[in-house]
């Protein structure tokens, strides 16, 4: 009878559990705006959450099985490939550009750094299919999961589907990234009321921000999801940018604005990786910005040379602030740790 009694305690505990899981997945900030994606389409549960982690981490989604959607968005580094300036893809090949951050992804309607996808369940086939990348076909991966035993059932169990297709595939997947939500940094905490207070460099930096930063990096999500030509150093010989998807000349070098939130963990910066540090960032708004043709009009503010006209301490205030973005408790979440 003990036992029995331990048993059921055991059961409850994991039942508990497992809702307390889901409902943190499901659960919206209350200061951000409304995701775009439409998360009643395809619900999040524990069941899909789990399988598209595994999915997320299995390099079976490679042609040659050694690298995973993992390998260039790893968790400590906010999702991004680590010191790296391109995505490193199989046999040691690297991509032009610098991984994008993996988080609150529900909340874009476009994606990458030239907007060349408009839904979220459709992102991962971009690294998939690339060459430089994981280099394989969607064909072969349905070949290879459904000649695996295990994915059979794990789908089946979720989906009660005999043969997994490209719907099952992308939809595991989804769940997964559309949980990956990072709303916890200290600015989230004080502006919701939740017991943080800013110093007066931070709320300074916060100001700055405001005013010589946005719209671009305006927002609860510290990005206005535009593209734009901020004058990275750029022939246009091997990247034009989202020129490259519109295939109008007036895009050259207009990529994607990025997101403000958890810097700290995501360098290098810019489309490239050009730049290693927050100092180089600034640097580069203020005083080093190439004065191309489609150069963003907001930094043509004074005739001379473009940039932002920063002082020494007004950069300094801006790097205090930028770390208050910093989320560490998505950073260290084992919902989305490969172990």
């Amino acid at each position: 009878m003990k036992k029995r009694i331990l048993g059921l305690a055991a059961l409850f505990y994991l039942l508990v559990s497992s809702i307390s899981l889901h409902r943190r997945q499901m659960e919206l900030p209350r200061n951000f705006p409304k995701p775009y994606h439409n998360l009643e389409e395809n619900p999040i549960t524990k069941q899909g959450f789990d399988l598209g982690k595994t999915l997320f981490y299995d390099p079976i989604l490679s042609s040659d099985g050694s690298i995973s959607c993992g390998s260039c968005h790893q968790q400590w580094a906010g999702f991004t490939n680590e010191g790296h300036t391109g995505s490193h893809g199989v046999n040691s090949q690297v991509g032009l550009r610098n991984a994008l951050p993996l988080f609150n992804l529900v909340f874009y309607d476009t994606f990458f750094w030239d907007g060349g996808v408009h839904n979220l369940d459709l992102t991962p086939l971009n690294a998939i299919e690339n060459p430089e990348e994981l280099n394989e076909s969607l064909e072969n991966i349905l070949t290879k999961l459904n000649n695996s035993a295990y994915y059979k059932k794990r789908f089946f169990d979720l989906y009660k589907v005999e043969k997994i297709t490209s719907e099952e595939f992308l939809k595991s997947l989804t769940q997964f990234l559309a949980s990956m939500i990072s709303a916890n940094s200290r600015y989230d905490k004080y502006v919701r009321g939740e017991g943080v207070v800013l110093n007066s460099e931070e709320i300074a930096g916060m100001a700055l921000v405001k005013k010589k930063c946005t719209p671009c990096h305006g927002g609860e999500l510290f990005t206005d999801g535009s593209y734009r030509n901020a004058g990275v150093e750029n022939s246009f010989r091997f990247d034009r940018g989202r020129e490259s998807i519109t295939l109008k000349e007036e895009d050259r070098g207009k990529y994607r604005v990025p997101t403000l939130r958890n810097l700290d963990y995501t360098s290098p910066y810019m489309h490239d990786g050009s730049m290693e540090t927050l100092e180089e960032v600034l640097k580069h708004y203020n005083s080093e910005m190439e004065d191309q043709q489609t150069l963003d009009p907001l930094f043509k503010v004074r005739p001379s040379k473009p940039g932002l006209t920063l002082s020494d301490e007004d950069m300094h205030n801006i790097l205090m602030f930028l770390k208050t973005l910093n989320d560490p408790e998505f950073i260290n979440d084992r919902r989305f740790s490969e172990d």
